[in-house]
């Protein structure tokens, strides 16, 4: 299987925020931009993969700051590192003020995605072609977080067999 880069797994969600999206407190729910998060996320890992994906997880999830309602958000994302039959994806979250063209990083979050076959079996998934510095950061980072959360995993089950 060839790798594929990178870069060829960018994809942007653009998404006016309206009432509908709202909280009690009048800002863009939460739940809402984490919605539009996994959507970006599974449009990454599809470019990617060229398959049905599926969520597996949710690592991390950022807000920086409150999205207003009525301003445009911006989901980009990106394959940041694969393994056998899973990708994380990171998703960078901007939110544009349309009258005056302000934009502002509000979140961040980095998913893990598996790739399905036509049975709903995860199937295995080009490697990943990274290029330049900051492809290599992203690729590091990802590598990082999946041993923290394997170590988890596995100190958790460790716990859980003493009881």
């Amino acid at each position: 299987m060839d790798p594929r880069p990178a870069a060829d797994s960018r994809s942007v969600l653009v998404r006016w925020m309206s009432i509908t999206d709202a909280n009690s407190a009048g800002f863009v729910h939460g739940g809402s931009v984490m919605k539009l998060c996994d959507e970006a996320a599974g449009l990454a890992a599809i470019k990617h993969s060229r398959c049905r994906v599926v969520t597996a997880g949710m690592d991390r999830m950022t807000f920086l700051e409150p999205i207003q309602l009525a301003e445009l958000v911006t989901f980009k994302a990106a394959v940041n590192a694969v393994w056998r039959t899973s990708m994380e994806v990171g998703v960078r979250v901007e939110a544009e003020r349309p009258r005056t063209g302000e934009v502002r990083h509000t979140s961040t979050a980095y998913l893990t995605m598996v790739a399905l076959d036509e049975d709903g079996r995860p199937v295995e998934v080009p490697p990943l072609l990274v290029d330049g510095p900051q492809e290599e950061r992203r690729e590091r980072e990802a590598q990082t977080r999946r041993r923290n959360r394997l170590a988890e995993r596995d100190e958790i089950r460790r716990a859980r067999d003493t009881e």
